[in-house]
């Protein structure tokens, strides 16, 4: 039975200062760093190892499998980064601290911005300075296909291809595999493994640095799930 091992980044500056940070690249906080080493010892711990590793292209998320595998001994185990596993774009709400958005427009719409399954914050304007077409890491990417604000619908539409076509096919032939990500794309990758329905998904809370363990069958359908205590 294969291992599928889901970790949010530890906290980040953003988090810490309470902003929407969707795909700005920010670096972990002491505590961030902190959480990403106690993740790794509580897998240690609890005896579960890993064959393969995905992540993001952000650093929050890289740094954080980075102290993890140390703390694992697994350095030797490469990498798999992907534009597809990044946050959700929060569009021009990026760099917004959420209680003066909340007082601007209304907790209710922040609130539907942040946890609705289908609707999208306000998108950036395509000559913004924030539009991932003009971020280096995005550069044999099409730009067609880089987002200027999603929904949380719209980060599972490329989460999920990226599951089937990478992730699943180390599990399906019984290796573990390990993935950090962010609140929002491991939320849809969640409610993917779960089928949990568009409405329950908005309840949904993915602490950062805490290990999610799923023991999947053959059909990749989870006979158990539980969260390791860091």
């Amino acid at each position: 039975m294969a291992k599928l091992i889901l970790i949010r980044h530890g906290q980040s500056q953003w988090n810490l200062e309470n902003r929407f940070t969707g795909w700005t690249d920010v670096p972990l906080t002491p505590l961030g760093e902190d959480e990403a080493l106690r993740a790794g010892k509580a897998l240690v711990k609890e005896g579960i190892v890993f064959d393969a590793a995905f992540t993001s292209l952000l650093s929050r998320a890289i740094k954080t499998l980075h102290i993890l595998q140390e703390a694992c001994s697994s350095c030797w185990i490469k990498e798999n980064r992907s534009w597809r596993l990044n946050e959700r774009h929060y569009g021009a709400l990026q760099g917004l601290n959420k209680d003066e958005t909340a007082e601007k427009y209304g907790a209710k719409q922040v609130k539907i911005w942040r946890r609705s399954y289908d609707v999208c914050p306000p998108a950036l304007n395509k000559d913004d300075k924030r539009n991932p077409r003009f971020d280096i890491k995005y550069k044999n990417i099409d730009p067609r296909a880089l987002p200027l604000g999603e929904s949380l619908k719209d980060a599972i539409f490329r989460v999920i291809p990226y599951w089937q076509d990478n992730i699943a096919p180390v599990l399906l032939s019984g290796r573990n595999a390990l993935v950090v990500a962010h609140g929002n794309s491991l939320r849809g990758l969640i409610k993917y493994l779960e089928g949990i329905s568009d409405d329950a998904i908005a309840n949904l809370e993915i602490p950062t640095g805490e290990p999610i363990i799923y023991d999947l069958d053959k059909s990749l359908n989870a006979v158990k799930s539980y969260k390791l205590q860091i």
